[in-house]
């Protein structure tokens, strides 16, 4: 039976990437939006014209009715998720801490905390059934580089790697495997035209991560390569950390 991945916020970035590489690996890909429809169905597209698997499914993951319908849907159309990639994102805005607000955090708990485990207890049911499965988060190496002005970001990706750990030990019984690929920055569509030389400079292999690269860590993890793998940090960013 074709295992079923989905990956959430994939209409664009690395999770269209992703998406694709899983697609090529030979899963069924559910390709999550939130609004872009046209870029989730030229993902569809491509993966279809590589002669993979794929359909597009629009659902906000932050919100719980719309999480349970999402897997639903998926399950229903293509089968039970065996692989959920839990990537999608939201802004992240520089503030300093004396213009640090609760909110400010509220927003990426919500991303980072609220979504993966409304998407986790959604699709435990399934993965509990079919004997296993594999959960991986993209988190980030900001956790390790703590950049000033990131407090909310830094501390919800933080709270995000802590919860895989957790998820780790709870769920290793049932045959489920729960990790994190952590990025250093990857430029994507929304980057264009800033400048990454300084950052590249601090690099040690000497150039920008590709999101290439990290849909390869988590195409590892979704593998039976990675099947005793869990609980773990693999972070993609050429040594910058």
């Amino acid at each position: 039976m074709t295992t079923v991945a989905l990956v959430t916020g994939a209409s664009r970035g690395l999770g269209a990437v992703i998406a694709r590489r899983l697609a090529a690996d030979g899963l069924a890909v559910a390709v999550n939006y939130r609004s872009d429809q046209d870029g989730a169905e030229r993902v569809v597209d491509a993966v279809r014209t590589a002669g993979g698997v794929a359909e597009a499914f629009a659902a906000d993951v932050t919100d719980e009715p719309a999480v349970e319908s999402l897997v639903a849907a998926v399950t229903g159309r293509l089968g039970p998720v065996g692989v959920l990639v839990a990537n999608a994102t939201g802004p992240q805005p520089s503030a300093g801490v004396a213009d640090l607000t609760w909110q400010a955090h509220l927003d990426q708990l919500t991303f980072f905390v609220k979504s993966p485990t409304l998407l986790v207890r959604a699709v435990l049911p399934g993965m509990r059934e079919r004997g296993g499965g594999r959960v991986v988060q993209i988190g980030s190496d900001i956790v390790d580089r703590r950049p000033a002005g990131t407090s909310a970001y830094t501390a919800a990706k933080a709270a995000q790697h802590s919860l895989t750990e957790v998820w780790a030990r709870e769920l290793g019984p049932y045959g489920i495997t729960v990790n994190v690929v952590a990025p250093g920055w990857i430029p994507v569509e929304r980057h264009a035209g800033v400048d990454e030389s300084g950052y590249r400079a601090e690099v040690p292999l000497g150039r920008m991560g590709t999101p290439e690269d990290v849909a390869a860590a988590v195409s590892y993890l979704a593998s039976e390569g990675g099947a005793f793998v869990t609980g773990q940090r693999i972070t993609v960013n050429g040594g910058h950390t």
